[in-house]
């Protein structure tokens, strides 16, 4: 062995032992330098080592990309490791970078792991027309057939672009479903807030004779919360008691559990679910507090954030949203805006445009709107729909005409507002002209709306009877029983001719 050779080698050993201790970022250059005095800079192999190192949190991708544009010739694992980094960083479509430069390269080929993690940036991106060509690629070459996490990404991207159709086409292609691509749909489905779809995809895994997860019981628990579906929710409770064995009852499926009981109605039973957690995080004192404040337990809400805080767990925005809700609910319009004005100072956080719309609220249900209107004109941020829409609420139950006219006028004026919102605001606005005896204007108003061709979006209920859930809506006749519906009404409330 050359004495060149033998010090490359030693310098190659030391500077892998460096690497080997090396805890944080500003290490890396002193080690690329002692790299380059021992020409050791142009190694793929000596460099993937850095790469890799700056890839994984803490990443510094910019010094990665640096390392990677000096080289001569690069490595698969380097592509591939830049390629997973972006995809996982808040700028994914980088990744298409050094996707397309692998591409283009005449001895290296992507592999499953390349197709997996460019998958990823184009669910993030929603890049749907770069995402359908892999998939042709990956179906192509057969890896498709072959890869499990090729499978769950494409499922993923079609999942993050809402093509529920073309999802299912994808997900039915596959001959073995494991559980994770049942929770890919299924989770998308609930965070679209179409739990119907969601639970009757949970139903459908059951009868394929999956067992489904933590991670597939909790979405099915959200997607129960969303439709008020009691007897799903305690179904899937009491299928964990049967397999707590093998499932533990975790922070997550315990939160998941006191948010659908809550929501569905059943105050008592989150509570008996929450004070049985023996673990709690910031999300499950959320949605307790949330629970009580949506059954107007105002007291009892603020009394969970006092013991939240004994227990050392720190508020969040969403906690602190929870109580402020139990304050509007309840009417206690110090306790809020006390909250309020001490979100940054004493919680160190920065009230956002939910929370003053919150208090907005508060002061409306309680007619303080010349305090409502002084709190919407100091908002350090341009008030949404959401705040007029609260005002303009108020003044329907308080017959303030004038500040209904400034709500709907500043309402119409904002380029977040749809359609549904516009017709709903000009919809309200005659109604409260007409509860004020001023006809001229409420027929002007309904005038208007027909000349706009505007359609109030009709009012819908839901209801779970036997386990089966039905959906009202406004004007509608289609019901099977409409008839013996208003036969019942009507003995009911004899008194009220619309029925």
């Amino acid at each position: 062995m050359s004495h060149h050779h033998s010090t490359i080698t030693q310098g190659w050993a030391r500077c892998l032992t460096l690497l080997q201790h090396c805890t944080k970022a500003s290490q890396i250059e002193p080690i690329h330098a002692l790299l380059i005095t021992q020409g050791l800079h142009q190694n793929p192999n000596v460099i993937s080592k850095l790469i890799s190192f700056l890839s994984s949190p803490p990443t510094n991708l910019h010094y990665s990309s640096l390392l990677f544009n000096q080289l001569h010739k690069s490595t698969l694992f380097i592509y591939n490791t830049l390629i997973k980094a972006h995809s996982n960083s808040p700028h994914p479509q980088t990744s298409f970078h050094y996707f397309n430069l692998l591409v283009e390269e005449e001895t290296i080929r992507p592999n499953c792991q390349t197709f997996n993690f460019i998958l990823v940036s184009c669910a993030k991106t929603c890049s749907l027309l770069s995402g359908k060509q892999i998939q042709n690629w990956v179906f192509k070459n057969g890896i498709f057939s072959s890869d499990s996490y090729v499978q769950t990404g494409v499922i993923r991207l079609y999942v993050e672009a809402r093509l529920w159709g073309d999802a299912r086409k994808v997900f039915d292609e596959i001959a073995c479903v494991d559980v994770v691509k049942w929770n890919v749909l299924m989770s998308g489905l609930a965070r679209c807030r179409l739990g119907t779809q969601a639970l009757r995809l949970f139903k459908e895994m059951l009868v394929f004779g999956i067992q489904p997860d933590e991670f597939c019981l909790t979405t099915a628990l959200t997607a129960c919360a969303q439709n008020g579906s009691l007897r799903e929710g305690k179904w899937i409770h009491e299928y964990l008691r049967k397999r707590e064995k093998f499932l533990e009852l975790d922070v997550f499926i315990g939160t998941a559990l006191v948010d659908m009981y809550a929501k569905c109605g059943c105050l008592d039973l989150a509570v008996e679910v929450f004070e049985g957690m023996s673990q709690r995080n910031v999300y499950s004192w959320a949605a307790m507090i949330g629970g009580f404040a949506v059954h107007g337990h105002a007291r009892k809400a603020i009394h969970c954030f006092q013991r939240m805080q004994h227990d050392g767990i720190r508020p969040d925005g969403v906690v602190l949203l929870g109580v402020l809700t139990a304050c509007t609910h309840a009417g206690l319009v110090e306790e809020g805006l006390f909250l309020l004005n001490n979100m940054e100072g004493q919680y160190r956080i920065v009230p956002k445009h939910e929370h003053y719309s919150c208090v907005v609220d508060l002061f409306c249900r309680t007619g303080k709107f010349d305090e409502a209107l002084k709190l919407i004109r100091r908002m350090p941020m341009r008030p949404l729909v959401s705040v007029w829409g609260a005002l303009l609420n108020s003044c329907r139950i308080h017959n303030n005409v004038q500040l209904a006219e400034l709500a709907v006028k500043e309402l119409l004026e904002l380029e977040d507002c749809d359609g549904d919102e516009e017709d709903a605001a000009l919809v309200q606005l005659s109604n409260i002209y007409f509860s004020a005896q001023k006809s001229e204007d409420g027929h002007r108003i309904r005038r208007m709306i027909g000349d706009r061709g505007l359609k109030k979006a009709p009012g819908c209920s839901m209801i779970e009877v036997d386990g089966r859930m039905t959906e009202f809506v406004s004007g509608d006749i289609s019901h099977p029983l409409h008839s013996q519906i208003h036969t019942i009404l009507r003995l009911l409330f004899p008194e009220d001719l619309d029925t």
